[in-house]
């Protein structure tokens, strides 16, 4: 059954504390996160009496992305592996043991799809708007927080690939990088935006003008 999300859904930034000075972020130990199948699955993970829902993205070519929410579905933890890679995690992490994975049928996006004006809600309640082009860019609209980009293919046929950039956002990260992706459930937004900076998740959900 679809989840309808109101406009108010919008972004969670969650912020790591910081160990001294130096950079320990540099040598953290590996990621380690349960290997599924190439794919496309709803997974649950934490305590087993009150787990915490995501969905798993696996492409053929070993690249992974998986998204943890909470109750209200903003992202609280991002994995992500590019083919070939490591696994890295925001906020930091080393390890992610899945309970349970269900196979789900993809949902497809494609740039020439999504060309359009959007807006996104951000946590403190301004509304940023934006536009896609055909060449993948994510172009600025007149509202204070001006968000830009570039969207490109990606391995899995749920998500692009994103590079987003945010000027006069809060506490948006200045750069990041990750996905926008499509997803039934994510009705009536018409993707999500899912990025982080290696501290911070980005959570924006588009809705089209």
């Amino acid at each position: 059954m679809k989840r309808i999300h109101p406009m108010l859904a919008g972004t969670i930034l969650l912020s790591l504390a910081a160990c001294g000075s130096d950079h320990h972020d540099d040598e953290a130990a590996p990621v380690r996160v349960t290997e599924l199948a190439a794919g496309t699955y709803a997974v649950s993970a934490g305590d087993a009496a009150n787990p915490t829902a995501g969905k798993y993205y696996a492409a053929a070519d070993g690249s992974r992305l998986v998204v943890l929410n909470d109750a209200q579905e903003r992202a609280t933890a991002i994995y992500r592996r590019a083919a070939g890679g490591a696994w890295r995690a925001s906020p930091a992490g080393t390890a992610l043991d899945l309970l349970s994975s269900n196979a789900v049928v993809p949902e497809t996006i494609a740039v020439a799809a999504i060309v359009g004006n959007y807006s996104v809600r951000l946590a403190g309640g301004a509304v940023a708007a934006f536009s896609v082009n055909g060449a993948g860019e994510i172009v600025p609209g007149t509202t204070g927080c001006r968000l830009s980009g570039k969207l490109g293919a990606a391995p899995f046929s749920s998500a692009l690939t994103l590079t987003l950039s945010a000027s006069g956002c809060g506490d948006l990260p200045a750069e990041s990088t990750g996905f926008a992706v499509a997803d039934r459930d994510y009705a009536p937004a018409a993707f999500r935006l899912l990025a982080d900076d290696g501290r911070a998740v980005v959570d924006l959900w588009a809705y089209r003008d």
